[in-house]
């Protein structure tokens, strides 16, 4: 087995670059990013780290070959980042990936591709509270909803043209990620727990009762392993879209998670300051989903909000990230 992870900076690359490693299948692991990767276990001999610019056919040509058995397409420009910025949006969401995808096609056809897609390809549900299923059409709200659907079109289209053999994952917001705040508009969702459990301020961007849809980075990394491993035939022959389950939770409920762990001092740290452009954006994603299909093709579901947190501190606590 001969991996490659795109975006493998961020802190999901790191932690399935770990769990690859510490399940011991893959011959390689090629790391990629536009700053050269860390190595999150450098005793290993199998892992490379490649500085790369995945909108250059050159270097496309040059980290995509054909001995590649499995490829994972994590970069991207995050969803804030992303309607700041159209044309980088579009450079990076879009180019980059059709980049990867028609060389891919080219040089090794019929490879792997886990593409991480995001919930935000739907607009707002038709009512309150519809759990929305893959059978429903995505409407973007924000311009990163948009151009992540054009991948997954694009590589679904490719799968279904027998050229590759994608696997599209819609993740959940990621909850709770380590290290500084990111260009997501849902940056927030981790910030207000991870800052004040350091004993940082946190500011709180959307209205308390807004609800988001949520997952654990153990249950996003054990799933995105089971969609590398899934038999292209278990999809019958249709879409390889696949909304990831995950766990409903408002910003009360989140509040009141942190002060159970952190206590009434940690909770203090937090400073309502509404946002209209992150509540725009946010308030676009849906909150409940039926993730049947995910079940069906047996992705693991994710665990309790409690739970989630109890890993982050597990985790990530003691690194002080």
């Amino acid at each position: 087995m001969n991996v490659l992870i795109t975006g493998a900076g961020g802190f999901i690359g790191q932690a399935l670059t770990a769990a690859l490693v510490a399940e011991d299948k893959a011959a390689s692991i090629t790391l990629t990013d536009v700053i050269e990767p860390n190595d999150p276990d450098s005793s290993k001999r199998i892992v490379q780290r490649v500085k790369a610019d995945l909108t250059s056919h050159d270097a496309c040509d040059s980290l995509l070959t054909k001995d590649l058995t499995h490829v994972f397409l994590l970069h991207g420009i995050m969803s804030g980042a992303a309607e700041a910025d159209l044309e980088l949006g579009i450079k990076v969401n879009i180019d980059a990936t059709r980049t990867v995808l028609d060389t891919l096609r080219r040089v090794n056809p019929g490879v792997k591709v886990i593409f991480t897609s995001t919930t935000a390809v739907y607009g707002p549900p038709p009512s309150p509270g519809f759990p929305l299923t893959e059978a429903n059409a995505p409407s973007p709200g924000s311009s990163y909803g948009a151009q992540k659907l054009i991948s997954e079109i694009l590589l679904n289209d490719y799968s279904r043209r027998g050229l590759l053999d994608g696997r599209i994952v819609r993740l959940p917001t990621v909850l709770v990620r380590p290290g500084k705040p990111t260009g997501a508009a849902s940056s927030f969702a981790s910030s207000i727990f991870r800052e004040p459990l350091n004993g940082q301020k946190s500011i709180l961007p959307v209205s308390k009762d807004l609800a988001v849809w949520i997952c654990s980075p153990r249950t996003v990394v054990r799933n995105l392993i089971h969609a590398r491993d899934i038999l292209a035939e278990k999809y019958g022959g249709g879409s390889r879209v696949v909304n990831l389950p995950g766990v409903t939770v408002s910003i009360h409920e989140m509040l009141a998670a942190l002060t159970a762990v952190g206590g009434q001092k940690a909770l203090d740290l937090v400073e309502e300051k509404r946002d209209a452009g992150t509540e725009k954006i946010v308030e676009s994603w849906p909150a409940k989903y039926d993730t049947s299909r995910a079940k069906q093709l047996g992705f693991a579901d994710d665990g309790t909000l409690e739970q989630t947190l109890q890993e982050y501190l597990d985790d990530y606590r003691s690194k002080k990230i």
